[in-house]
């Protein structure tokens, strides 16, 4: 039974989707009635993927759970949820060290709005470690990433650095 009727989003880059995200993903999808995933264009951050393929990533990984919804964004975070009627922002604390960074943007965002609440989740332990960057260099360098990532992400990176060698 879901604690709430809220909808809520877990912003991010998703460059790619990692086991990490999925995992506070399916988490969440059973305290939400609703759940957005709302990718950030982030063209600043150069990404691997265009926003297009991390959205196709991401509704692949997911597609087995209804409550969640996919959907690519530009612009402020706190403006999409606006939008949306979205009351509450997950984000995903893996250390201490992200710690800082998260509270600063949390604050910033509402600032920005004040009807929209930051919730903060943990991963699952064997998931602390995993992120999308560690993940795109462990690809780049013909790594094994099926431990950190969806099988379906796993031939998309291998696909991608094969097309760059």
């Amino acid at each position: 039974m879901r604690a709430m009727t809220v909808g809520a989003m877990y912003p991010g880059t998703f460059d790619p989707i990692t086991r990490g995200h999925e995992d506070l993903l399916r988490r969440c999808a059973e305290l939400y009635d609703r759940v957005v995933v709302a990718i950030a264009a982030s063209p600043r951050k150069a990404p691997l993927f265009s926003l297009d393929e991390r959205v196709a990533l991401a509704r692949e990984v997911l597609k087995d759970v209804p409550q969640v919804i996919v959907s690519g964004y530009e612009g402020l975070t706190v403006d999409f949820a606006r939008q949306r009627n979205l009351k509450v922002i997950i984000r995903g604390l893996r250390a201490v060290s992200d710690f800082e960074y998260e509270f600063q943007l949390a604050t910033m965002n509402r600032h920005l709005n004040p009807d929209v609440e930051t919730v903060f989740l943990t991963p699952t332990e064997h998931y602390t470690f995993v992120s999308s960057t560690l993940v795109r260099e462990i690809a780049e360098y013909g790594g094994d990433v099926s431990p950190f990532v969806h099988p379906y992400v796993e031939e998309r990176l291998k696909a991608k650095y094969a097309g760059r060698a």
